[in-house]
């Protein structure tokens, strides 16, 4: 191993990762961006002419949108798979902070998000509402968490 590389990675600590994406493998890629422009609110930044890749405006952590399938990916990581079953969901959801989570709910439930739970508010003190996207996709709205004082 080059010695320059190992030096600067032991005296760069301040090197930190930034977390740039989160990537969903959904069944239509202009489907989905679509979708989740509309029942969340968000523009989109791109949308490849192939459809095989789409990303919206989201803040510092993109969301991106890929195919369920595809060569690339599905020989060097596996197969992604579905749940079998409406009482099974996949291993990550992902979370959208608002201000006003009962319009946000209400805005994605009107605009094809099925609902799973209405927005309550949690003994830790946020918000929380639950619908799914339309490949199934857990999808949490909240709101702001207090910081412990």
């Amino acid at each position: 191993m080059d010695q320059d590389l190992i030096s600067d990675s032991i005296v760069a600590p301040n090197h930190s990762p930034v977390f740039g994406y989160v990537v969903l493998y959904v069944r239509d890629v202009a489907a989905s961006v679509a979708f989740y422009t509309k029942a969340f609110g968000y523009a989109v930044r791109r949308l490849d002419e192939s459809h095989r890749w789409g990303e919206l405006e989201t803040g510092n952590t993109t969301i991106a949108f890929t195919p369920m399938h595809q060569h690339e990916t599905d020989d060097l990581t596996g197969a992604v798979r579905n749940p079998g079953s409406s009482k099974e969901r996949p291993p990550i959801e992902v979370c959208f902070v608002y201000s006003d989570v009962d319009a946000a709910y209400k805005r994605a439930v009107e605009n094809g998000a099925v609902a799973v739970s209405e927005p309550q508010l949690k003994e830790w003190g946020q918000k929380v509402g639950y619908v799914r996207d339309i490949d199934g996709n857990v999808v949490r709205m909240g709101s702001h968490v207090k910081p412990h004082k």
